[in-house]
């Protein structure tokens, strides 16, 4: 039914209809199975993504390793006691979205958006927006359509993989494909998400992988509080009427392009960037011991 965001956003502007409704018939055409069914497997998955908000800002979590745990309940409590810098909004979606993928290090069930290291974008994003919108379940539903549509165009013109192409393809896709989500259910055109994408992920082009002992969890879990807030200007942006001079389109191509230049060091092997720091290193042997290969 669409193989780019032009062909998408075409096809929503022709037949007059949303764009997590074009991914729902794709859905349907695809797994041959009726609206219903495939509504109902959607909503379990934001039944997943809810209790890991919920845990995460509530609960102490913490990972094996012990390099991450709490700091998404730390900051949800901060929003409801101080008079915020970034104000409680934006701050809100960054808490739910380190939350989540708190939950993730912690071994607990999530959803992959588009993966398992970037997985607090999507539903961060969406958990933090719904107390602004008060949108139906139908339509918290519907978000997740409408991000899986732009996480299913840069999965097959690029990648969402960490090793494939840095920590763009994992953190960026899922920034872009919040951004996009946030704008339909907010009310903005299919060409608008479209725009919120193009914006939100120019803005982390570039991003590498290199997490500190080759577990996801740092930078991962900060990383995503910073895609969420990204994803929320992104979608004022567009919404705001502003346009990316790149297409959509050509911006997964650069990103793509731009992870097969990125060093192998750079690409989720744990072999540089913020793994290969002093500290890193040290992380490393703490957790693993001198017989892990050295940094």
């Amino acid at each position: 039914m669409f193989r780019n965001a032009e062909e998408l956003v075409t096809f929503a502007e022709n037949e007059g209809i949303s764009i997590s409704e074009v991914m729902i018939r794709q859905e349907m055409e695809h797994h041959e199975r009726s609206k219903e069914d495939i509504m109902a497997q959607m909503e379990r998955n934001l039944a997943v993504m809810e209790k890991a908000v919920e845990r995460g800002i509530k609960e102490q979590v913490k990972s094996v390793s012990g390099l991450t745990g709490g700091d998404g309940k730390k900051l949800f409590e901060y929003i409801q006691k101080n008079n915020t810098i970034s104000g409680p909004f934006i701050l809100e979606a960054v808490a739910k979205a380190m939350a989540t993928n708190e939950v993730n290090a912690a071994m607990g069930t999530i959803c992959a958006t588009p993966t398992a290291g970037s997985a607090g974008v999507v539903p961060g994003t969406l958990f933090a927006v719904k107390d602004k919108l008060n949108p139906t379940r139908e339509q918290m539903v519907r978000f997740l359509f409408t991000s899986g549509a732009f996480g299913f165009i840069v999965a097959n013109n690029a990648s969402i993989s960490g090793a494939a192409g840095g920590c763009q393809a994992e953190v960026g896709s899922a920034t872009g494909m919040a951004a996009a989500a946030i704008v339909e259910m907010a009310g903005g055109t299919p060409r608008q998400s479209s725009q919120a994408m193009a914006m939100a992920l120019k803005g982390m082009l570039g991003l590498v992988c290199d997490p500190v002992a080759g577990l996801v969890e740092v930078p991962c879990v900060k990383r995503n509080a910073f895609g969420a807030s990204n994803a929320m200007v992104a979608a004022d942006m567009a919404l705001a009427g502003i346009e990316s001079r790149i297409p959509c389109d050509e911006v997964i191509d650069a990103m793509y392009r731009i992870g097969e230049t990125m060093p192998f060091t750079l690409r989720e092997t744990g072999e540089g960037g913020l793994a290969a720091t002093p500290t890193g290193r040290k992380y490393q042997e703490k957790i693993f011991g001198s017989s892990k290969k050295k940094v």
